[in-house]
């Protein structure tokens, strides 16, 4: 996949709670229900000044035509992860670190998320290792 691509299937898989999963590493990004992979996209992430955080998150709120005071950027289907600011958001998308700290997805790609995500459900963000393959949240299949 290159950046700007992306797939979503969720034709029968049933409605619930999605773990998302990023990698910071690969820059991927993958959508989970009920154990199956519903999304995956190439993403972009926080430059050296100013890093995506490592963690897990919940979901605080969803802003679908947000704009950025401080940066003067829009960031539409903003699903907002820190209080400080950090969301997962519809983004230009370049090969290399692009954001201030958010996770930067396809416009496309982003709006299908910010429909089928909820306050709550959960974000992981994680530096895979260089070797092997990177690991899957807890309770997956894919």
């Amino acid at each position: 996949m290159r950046h700007g691509d992306f797939r979503w299937n969720d034709e029968g898989v049933a409605a619930g709670p999605l773990t998302i999963w990023v990698d910071l590493r690969t820059q991927l990004i993958s959508v989970f229900r009920g154990g199956h992979e519903i999304g995956t996209a190439v993403i972009v992430y926080g430059d050296e000044t100013m890093e995506s955080p490592l963690g897990r998150f919940p979901i605080l709120s969803k802003h679908r035509d947000y704009h950025s005071r401080t940066y003067d950027a829009p960031m539409p289907h903003s699903l907002f992860i820190t209080n400080t600011g950090v969301a997962l958001h519809g983004s230009p998308m370049s090969s290399r670190r692009a954001t201030h700290g958010c996770i930067g997805l396809p416009d496309k790609f982003a709006q299908r998320l910010f429909d089928a995500a909820s306050i709550g459900d959960s974000v992981e963000i994680i530096r895979s290792a260089d070797i092997g393959a990177p690991r899957r949240p807890a309770g997956t299949n894919s």
